[in-house]
């Protein structure tokens, strides 16, 4: 199933399915269900997936729409658009997260950077090392531990942007970085049991300029907004998704990535792995809370294309992930004035 969250400027949040080249709007029979969230509670508490609560739930009544409308539609537009495939209803309690150095792809990539960085290229990098670790123990046997991967913290559901939105370059950095992944959706349930509603389609956004500097700057440089949607899939299996990136300046391709490989036949760690390392902490499953967590790019378009510009557009596609993710990038003017603390 292909779920989606748009916003009505007359009837506020919705939700629906992909029903061929119309959505079906699921909020008009049940109007509780303003958000996934709402409805995967509902389906579990009723000993139910998702898929399953909505099959059993007459649609035959349901409102329609044609869902190139709203794929064409920018936030703000006066017949709708859509909104990130799954967030919570107080963003405090949206955690989005990520791994890193699971493709082949990325490793190259950041151990190009950190090597440049160092100006020692007989020495192995960290980003080498731990990606060697990923290769030697990252897909252990069912039921055992394996190695941690990287994994980053980019911050709560304040950051989080949908289709067509804008990704922002802060007024603190010169430039910005799109990551093509794909995004395990989940929720926690009332028993703090992770439940994996899904994939959707992503766009990291990072900061690859700052991190080439200095690879101790990985944290900060990924404190930056990021896209998710338009869709989140529930049937997807992430063993072997094919993709392709393109960044567009007006009516040129300034940046094609080729084809990307993701999930588990590309990576250098299973998926349960990558699961257990980041729900191993307590404080990730708190019964209630939201999990948006980035799996990972075999590729990024830095250093092969020019420093980004305001309205240029980023289109991602993988196949099997419904619609692809469209943003623009925007950028926020320059300035040295630091944040000032008040006394409290």
């Amino acid at each position: 199933m292909r779920l989606v969250q748009f916003h009505s400027p007359e009837k506020g949040r919705r939700i629906g399915y992909i029903d061929g080249q119309a959505v079906v709007d699921l909020t008009s029979i049940s109007p509780e269900w303003t958000q996934i969230y709402h409805l995967f509670f509902e389906a579990r508490r009723s000993g139910k997936t998702i898929t399953a609560y909505v099959g059993d739930t007459a649609v035959y009544n349901a409102d329609k729409m044609p869902y190139d409308q709203l794929l064409k539609a920018r936030p703000g537009d006066a017949n709708g658009w859509i909104l990130p495939p799954l967030d919570h209803p107080e963003p405090a309690h949206c955690s989005i997260s990520g791994t890193g150095l699971t493709h082949l792809g990325s490793m190259e990539a950041r151990d190009q950077m950190h090597t440049i960085a160092n100006q020692d290229e007989t020495a192995k990098t960290d980003s080498q090392k731990i990606f060697e670790m990923g290769l030697e123990e990252g897909r252990p046997e069912p039921g055992a531990r394996g190695v941690q991967p990287e994994w980053f913290y980019k911050g709560s559901g304040e950051i989080l942007r949908g289709h067509n939105d804008f990704l922002d370059i802060p007024d603190f950095t010169a430039d910005g970085g799109e990551e093509p992944e794909i995004v395990g959706c989940y929720v926690v349930d009332d028993d703090g049991i992770p439940c994996r509603l899904g994939f959707a389609i992503g766009n990291e956004w990072a900061d690859h300029r700052m991190e080439r500097v200095n690879y101790l700057w990985l944290a900060p440089s990924k404190m930056r907004v990021c896209a998710v949607g338009p869709e989140l899939v529930t049937d997807e299996t992430f063993t072997d998704v094919r993709g392709n990136c393109r960044i567009v300046r007006g009516e040129e391709e300034i940046y094609n990535s080729g084809e990307l490989l993701t999930g588990e036949d590309h990576m250098s760690h299973t998926l349960a792995n990558l699961e257990d390392h980041h729900f191993k902490y307590p404080q990730f499953r708190i019964p209630g809370d939201v999990h948006l967590h980035y799996f990972g790019t075999m590729k990024l378009s830095f250093p092969d294309r020019p420093t980004f510009q305001t309205g240029d557009g980023i289109e991602i596609r993988f196949a099997g992930m419904g619609a692809p993710l469209v943003n623009y990038v925007r950028q926020i003017p320059i300035s040295d004035t630091p944040v000032t603390v008040e006394h409290g």
